[in-house]
């Protein structure tokens, strides 16, 4: 396998860190980052603030920055760190963004090139992609990892929604996946649809609604607050800082109603992903769920045997939907496990 380093440079000597989408004249850098890589065809921010919750995180920015570059008229956002040989790109779920990673990332980076994505109309990037299905959505992260010259083998994390959308891209661009590692989602499209899981979380029906974002305008914090511990056995699973910066990323109107988006257009995966399941993944995929839902555990669990058969899994004890945040050490070593440091 390539490594990301010579990928990376290739890429930045060829484009000389020039974007076509944006005149130099726009152009800024995303950070002040030391040991992290050049961000590859960079732009001035569209997205206020992005760097928040980082920005006085002096052991965070010594090996991690923020990069910005469009990809089909939306900006997107993805923060990356490390140089080593295996590339390793994290995506996130609903209501979060790339940060419900930033605690493990420093820990993964011994021999990798982190890459956590903002997915398309979502935290920081700007824009809104033409639907919110899992289809499209892979599509911009497929063309992102091409623009960074990441075309194979990416080693790739996903979180929630984020699973749904690194399905997508494995089934859609086999080559350019070696492995899915999963946290706690279920995958329509063979044994399971959509309606299966409405009666199982009240969001599932909740953000369908056309009213949805009207009530949570102005009160997304109020309503993060109260939301994550329903799928937890802990009180306050997500920190509040964290809170605090989901808050700040939906409550951009934008990232609001794509979010709730998604959920409209899910019934439009079951068709999707019905058509990719007739040919199964081969590659390595493990699943981590939750143990708060008995059902949903055993539904997840059998909807990625759908899409892989050789696919495994298990429920973490004692664990609610936010794996990241609940369970780290135990997150962090499955990984290694599964994606070995080669």
């Amino acid at each position: 396998m390539l490594t990301v380093g010579a990928i990376l440079g290739g890429v930045l000597s060829a484009s000389a860190s020039i974007s076509t989408s944006a005149p130099a004249s726009a152009l800024a850098p995303a950070s002040t980052s030391s040991n992290a890589p050049a961000c590859v065809a960079p732009e001035r921010p569209l997205s206020r603030d992005y760097d928040a919750a980082t920005r006085e995180d002096a052991a965070f920015n010594k090996n991690f920055r923020h990069c910005f570059t469009t990809i089909n008229g939306v900006q997107m956002h993805y923060v990356i760190g490390g140089h080593g040989p295996n590339a390793m790109v994290m995506l996130h779920g609903w209501p979060e963004s790339w940060y419900a990673y930033h605690r493990i990332m420093p820990k993964l980076l011994p021999g990798r090139t982190i890459i956590a994505i903002d997915e398309p109309g979502l935290g920081d990037s700007t824009g809104t992609p033409s639907s919110m299905t899992t289809n499209v959505m892979s599509q911009y992260i497929h063309l992102l990892l091409n623009r960074l010259g990441l075309q194979r083998n990416v080693q790739v994390v996903a979180h929630d929604i984020g699973v749904g959308v690194a399905y997508a891209l494995a089934a859609q661009y086999r080559k350019q996946v070696a492995g899915l590692f999963n946290l706690d989602f279920a995958l329509v499209g063979k044994s399971l649809k959509f309606n299966d899981l409405v009666p199982l979380a009240f969001h599932f029906s909740f953000n369908q609604q056309t009213f949805s974002e009207g009530l949570l305008t102005g009160r997304v914090g109020y309503f993060l607050k109260n939301f994550y511990p329903l799928v937890s056995k802990l009180p306050a699973p997500v920190p509040a800082g964290d809170v605090a910066e989901y808050t700040r990323v939906y409550s951009r109107p934008q990232v609001l109603h794509n979010g709730m988006d998604f959920y409209r257009d899910w019934p439009t995966v079951d068709k999707d992903n019905a058509v990719l399941m007739k040919k199964p993944l081969t590659i390595p995929v493990r699943l981590l769920s939750m143990d708060l839902i008995p059902k949903w555990t055993a539904l997840s669990q059998k909807s990625m045997k759908d899409a892989a058969p050789s696919a495994t899994g298990t429920a973490v004890p004692g664990a609610g939907h936010w794996l990241a945040e609940e369970r780290p050490k135990r997150v962090i070593s499955e990984i290694n496990k599964f994606y070995p440091v080669s």
